[in-house]
């Protein structure tokens, strides 16, 4: 008899592995330093420091099971379980009577390096499962049963990294539109059951409109029986973006609208500081750049050195937001977006804008306050006034200060928007960085930032 999930349980255990020899590595390197010598009690610490991971890996393990997960959450994460690992470990110590006998500065030199090499263990492991899976190992075989807009969506997102390690062996849906037009169609909903059991489906995803209440349950009833993970999709998912959270009023189910990370203060006051440090340090070094572009810029055309434009800000309210002049002195600024051959751009200035050093000068927008290091980017009042006649959730981006670089930038979403498609991209992804914002995606944005203007963007002009 076939089974599922072969292999799965190893490969976590595989992951664990690698994390104890980190915590090994960093004890031994913090002995190297220290100079510690073999003894009873070093071995006691070296057999604490063990253990004490071991409650900590049975806790945080579950995030190696997840499949659809972002950088950011798993550096997030390790930290976590570093944390988790060190209060084990004192506790271990003072339970033990030991806590006097060890030095402040070598458990955090142990921790000190375990904040770096465990997250970077945590990234590689999930790189190196994501390519086993994309060659096609360890995967799920899934279905899906209902394939209106909902399953749909839910198709694509499966299907948008082969990493993910899904595999979609069926949709099943009543409508005859469905059965003609879909690659994947095996049947109605009715024959979602044989098929599950003939091919050994290990996950069914149930994206059928609420009305169908006992169609639902009949397949609830059915996964749970044959052991097989069940999932119901809200019929709601096309229209609302944010995360939702699962709580209860008694015994009825509830779904709520977990608010925006920024809304909490300390998240807020978190961002707020690191933009203050990164610009500050930024703008001591500016002259180095300013002089010589300055003297570029006026040398290609008459007109300022500076570029300064309304844009809109944080809560809908306008700002002057700061640039290097990259064109000759024109009446359409404010009105039309640079294009890729456009004639009002000067040679600096093309150069400028493909390196992306015209936008420099906002780091004293940051300094400020009117923006942040990483941020939806700011758009001139008119785009303003159009897009938000055309995009629902337009504005919804203005829930936070703008920035120098954003989520959809490094995504690629960046520059002219010739189409309506384009920029409603581009909010659907600014509104994603919104709702799911954390420091550590804060750093993932800046460093893919930096790497793509190293390498040169195609839609930098």
């Amino acid at each position: 008899m076939a089974t599922r999930g072969k292999y799965g349980k190893y490969l976590r255990s595989l992951i664990v592995a690698g994390d104890y020899v980190c915590i090994n590595v960093a004890y031994l390197v913090a002995c190297a330093i220290f100079n510690f010598y073999p003894d009873f009690f070093n071995y006691l610490v070296w057999a604490f420091i063990n253990i004490s991971y071991i409650p900590v890996s049975s806790i945080f393990s579950d995030t190696h099971n997840q499949r659809i997960i972002y950088a950011n959450h798993i550096v997030f994460k390790a930290l976590e379980s570093t944390v988790a690992h060190a209060i084990m470990f004192v506790a271990l110590l003072f339970f033990s009577n030991n806590i006097d006998k060890i030095w402040v500065k070598q458990i955090a030199t142990i921790y000190l390096i375990m904040v770096v090499i465990m997250p970077i263990w945590w990234i590689v492991a999930r790189k190196v499962l994501k390519f086993y899976r994309s060659k096609g190992y360890n995967f799920r075989k899934v279905i899906i049963v209902g394939y209106g807009r909902t399953g749909k969506l839910l198709e694509k997102e499966l299907q948008s990294d082969a990493g993910y390690g899904y595999k979609i062996m069926g949709v099943f849906d009543d409508s005859p539109t469905v059965a003609k037009n879909t690659p994947h169609y095996k049947g109605t909903t009715s024959d979602a059951e044989a098929f599950a059991l003939e091919n050994y489906i290990d996950e069914i995803y149930c994206a059928l409109p609420t009305t169908a209440e006992e169609k639902i349950m009949t397949l609830t009833r059915f996964a749970e029986k044959n052991v097989i993970r069940f999932f119901i999709i809200p019929s709601m998912t096309p229209y609302l973006h944010r995360r939702l959270h699962y709580d209860s009023l008694g015994s009825v189910p509830i779904l709520s609208i977990r608010p925006e990370p920024l809304e909490n203060p300390l998240n807020a006051a978190l961002k707020r500081v690191f933009d203050i440090l990164f610009s500050g340090l930024f703008l001591l070094f500016f002259p180095l750049i300013l002089i010589p572009v300055a003297i570029a810029v006026k040398i290609s055309s008459p007109g300022p050195v500076f570029f300064k434009q309304k844009r809109t800000g944080l809560r809908g309210k306008d700002f002057y937001c700061y640039k290097f002049r990259t064109m000759r002195v024109n009446d359409d600024s404010d009105r039309q977006q640079a294009t890729k051959d456009d004639p009002r751009k000067t040679k600096v200035g093309d150069f400028l804008r493909r390196t992306s050093i015209d936008e420099l000068p906002q780091f004293w927008n940051v300094f400020k306050g009117d923006m942040s290091v990483v941020g939806p980017r700011p758009h001139m009042i008119k785009h303003t006034e159009d897009y938000s006649k055309l995009i629902d959730s337009y504005m919804l981006r203005h829930l936070v200060k703008p920035g120098i670089t954003g989520w959809a930038q490094v995504n690629g979403y960046r520059g002219e928007t010739k189409e309506l498609w384009q920029m409603a991209k581009r909010v659907q992804y600014d509104v994603w960085y919104i709702e799911n914002w954390d420091f550590f995606l804060d750093l993932k944005i800046i460093y893919l930032t930096i790497a793509n203007a190293l390498r040169g963007e195609k839609n930098a002009y």
